[in-house]
């Protein structure tokens, strides 16, 4: 992957020391609680877990089990943590929030709720949603783990996503198969083509969300754009984000496009991608498509083997 560069590490520093001073990290007290942002992050995960453990809330938090273990018992001499021992294991005691330390922590929560709410004021709804879509970008990123109970949505291509299809196709297929400028040319055609002759009765795109965030497209186009009634529909320009993989996002895409084509009449489904993009191979084959034939080509200054499927509706 290579070195980051200084001006990266430059700008995630700035980012963390605006961020910190921004939401009040570096008050003694958090939201004028009596806890430090760290304590107050423990009693989170006990609040809104279920059959929390110490070990449990060490993991979630990345806490050093010493530091963690003098908290709990400050937190139980204070009134605000009760344990119950586990009847399954006399070893292991489940940690919940006392009446008192429901209602401090309550009292803290709507704090916090307040102040987002009042950050959040300041701006205008297209600038909260850019705010969103960051802020889950960043996570995406920097997470080693995909987040559950994420909110996956398929949506119709709104003011500015079929210039992002471009931009990412561009982007991912350079970074991972090293395809350059005649590949993101050709994307740029197939967009291009698509918007000046889109047909609404016949063809239809869709951009995957995850959390908000853009994380997927797939195009689905009349094989003839010339033609007035539904024979053979192509599939076009499928692609997710690498934080997006393995949530089963590419085959709802491409099962979206089997299922209008089938709507609209078409007799077949076809379409051309490359050897190298298995897991995208992977859901054609699975979904029964066939492969009718293959051809190698290194006119994206990266050598490709193109593959043609084939699924009679």
């Amino acid at each position: 992957m290579g070195r980051p560069s200084q001006d990266h590490i430059a700008a995630v520093r700035r980012f963390n020391r605006f961020y910190t001073r921004e939401v009040g990290v570096l008050r003694k007290n958090f939201l004028d609680t009596p806890w430090s942002l760290a304590e107050m992050r423990v009693l989170f995960e006990i609040a809104n877990g279920r059959q929390m453990t110490a070990s449990d809330v060490g993991k979630a938090l990345n806490l050093d089990a010493a530091y963690l273990s003098r908290m709990l018992q400050k937190f139980e001499k204070d009134g605000l943590l009760t344990r119950l021992r586990s009847e399954a294991d006399a070893r292991v005691s489940f940690l919940s929030l006392s009446a008192r330390g429901k209602k401090q922590f309550a009292a803290a929560n709507e704090r916090q709720v307040a102040q987002t709410t009042g950050m959040l004021a300041k701006l205008k709804p297209a600038e909260r949603q850019r705010l969103a879509a960051a802020m889950h970008e960043i996570e995406a990123l920097l997470s080693a783990t995909p987040a559950k109970d994420r909110m996956l949505v398929l949506r119709d291509p709104g003011p500015g996503d079929l210039g992002w299809i471009v931009e990412r196709h561009g982007v991912l297929y350079g970074e991972e198969y090293g395809w350059r400028g005649p590949f993101e040319g050709m994307c740029a055609g197939i967009v291009s083509d698509f918007a000046k002759n889109f047909d609404a009765k016949l063809e239809k795109g869709w951009i995957a969300e995850v959390d908000g965030l853009r994380a997927g497209c797939v195009l689905l186009v009349k094989n003839d754009p010339k033609a007035k009634k539904a024979d053979v529909a192509r599939i076009r320009l499928l692609l997710l984000e690498p934080f997006a993989r393995g949530m089963g996002l590419g085959r709802r895409l491409v099962e979206e496009c089997v299922n209008f084509s089938r709507a609209k009449g078409y007799r077949r489904v076809t379409l051309w991608t490359h050897k190298e993009l298995t897991a995208a191979r992977m859901i054609y084959a699975k979904l029964g498509f066939v492969k009718t034939g293959e051809e190698s080509h290194d006119d994206w200054h990266g050598k490709a083997t193109s593959e043609f499927w084939d699924l009679d509706l």
